[in-house]
Parts: C-alpha cells; structure tokens; sequence
C-alpha cells in the first residue's frame, strides 16, 4: 500500500444525539479530514453538518426494492476511499455503532487487514434505552436477544424462563430496502407470534418498544399479548420485548455445594 497508512474511527451518537453523544465521539467528528454517517432522522444530519460542514450522509445509497447488502458493500467502499488515501475518516451511526451495525464492522475488517489505524468507541444502544425505559434488569433472570429473522430461520435455542428480546420485528424475512415508515411484512411477524406460542400462552404478555429518539419525547411503550401483537402499531424500529414466562426452579444439589464452599 502506498503512501502513510489512514484511521478509521467509528463512533455512535446513542439513541438521542446531542444529549446520549460522548465527548470523545464528538471530538472525533470535529476533527475529522472526512466525516460519513448514518442517521434515523433529518435533525440528527443538520447537527452533524454543524459540527462538521464535510459531513456526508450515506443514506443515499439506499434505493427502494434495493438489496440492503448491496447498499452496505457501497457504503463500506465509500468510507474506505480516504481512508486508503491516508486521511483521517469518522465513520458515524446512530445508537451504538457496534450493535446491528454490519457496515461499521465490515469497514473495521477492511481497514484492519489493510494496514490502517483503527478504533471503535461505545455508545448507548436501544438495548440501553430499553432496560432503562421498561425498568428491566437484565442481572435478575439473564437475558437473550436475537435478530427477529434470525431467530426464526435459524431456530434458535433460548430459555423461556429468562427474558427474551427480538429486534427488527418490523422488518422480518425483507432484504430489500422499503421507504414505508411501516411495518414491511405483516406476515412475518405473524410467523413469528406463531413459533412464540409455542413456548408461551396466548395471553403472554409482551412490550413492543422503540427508544425515544429525542430527550423531549417519550418512548412507544405497548404492552400487549402474543395473540393481540398482530394489532399493534409495529415500525422498522420496533423491538418485541417478552417477559419470563415463570421463574427457573433452583438446582438444590449445587446451591448445597456452593454453600459449603462458602465457609469460612
């Protein structure tokens, strides 16, 4: 490779910008030579273009019927161009840029094997947003989380006594890219109520969240029941929060052995 290798800095602005955004995060967009992003809302964009006036969205690379993929390998090149010119590249996306983030990671993989300088710094996730909005613990009976599609084409196994999250319910089994802010497959989230009532009663009760994308809103909280979820007012951003269906009975004979090596 030519020339002074370049970085790579990939950063998050959490859920609700300005408010949830590091310091670090935002010094990094400052001073980048080259700033790229991916932002839920048209606010998010003219904050970030006031903090730098390069700053590029990316969002243009979706198109709708378009693969998502196809989208991603664009992006991914897009950020990767300076960055092999020996620039210093901030790569910016909403909530936490390692989590559902496959351009940032791939980019990451990219940089990496091609010599470069690269970090990535934490942020606030939906997941944050969700323990803290539906006062969730997830240290008191564990917690699982999925991918809504993966969860279900993969079969995967999960533990119904801890709690349960599912992400992209609104976006089951759909690779292309849609500009409805609605559900984009009804029939998905069909599929996948009917393979939760077979671990759960009908009248489970469960949340359908999204975060609250501003620190003046409040966030869609619905609470509901499996066999009612189908009427719920479901988005691309919505997540399926389900609760414990009953508290995991103690193994005796270990908490007796735990016990004795306890003893002072």
């Amino acid at each position: 490779m030519a020339g002074e290798p370049g970085s790579l800095l990939i950063v998050g602005t959490g859920i609700r910008p300005i408010s949830q955004t590091p310091p670090e995060a935002l010094a990094a967009i400052q001073h980048a030579d080259d700033v790229f992003y991916l932002a839920a809302e048209p606010l998010t964009s003219t904050w970030l273009r006031s903090i730098n006036p390069g700053a590029q969205s990316l969002h243009g690379f979706y198109a709708a019927g378009k693969d998502r993929r196809e989208s991603y390998t664009e992006m991914v090149e897009c950020v990767m161009k300076p960055v092999r010119q020996g620039k210093a590249v901030c790569f910016v996306s909403y909530g936490h840029p390692g989590v559902f983030a496959y351009p940032m990671h791939q980019a990451v993989r990219i940089a990496r094997s091609e010599g470069h300088r690269v970090e990535m710094l934490p942020g606030i996730s939906a997941e944050d947003c969700l323990f803290a909005d539906l006062d969730v613990d997830p240290g008191t009976t564990g917690c699982q989380s999925f991918e809504a599609t993966d969860f279900l084409i993969r079969r995967r196994i999960f533990d119904p006594t801890s709690s349960l999250i599912l992400w992209q319910i609104g976006v089951i089994g759909v690779n292309a890219y849609r500009a409805e802010s609605q559900i984009w497959n009804r029939g998905g989230l069909e599929v996948l109520l009917e393979v939760l009532m077979l671990h759960y009663p009908a009248e489970h009760e469960v949340v359908i969240y999204e975060a609250a994308p501003y620190f003046w809103c409040e966030p869609k909280i619905q609470r509901t029941t499996l066999k009612e979820a189908l009427t719920a007012d479901v988005t691309p951003l919505s997540t399926m929060y389900v609760p414990p269906k009953e508290q995991r009975p103690l193994d005796n004979e270990l908490l007796s052995r735990l016990r004795k090596t306890n003893i002072a």
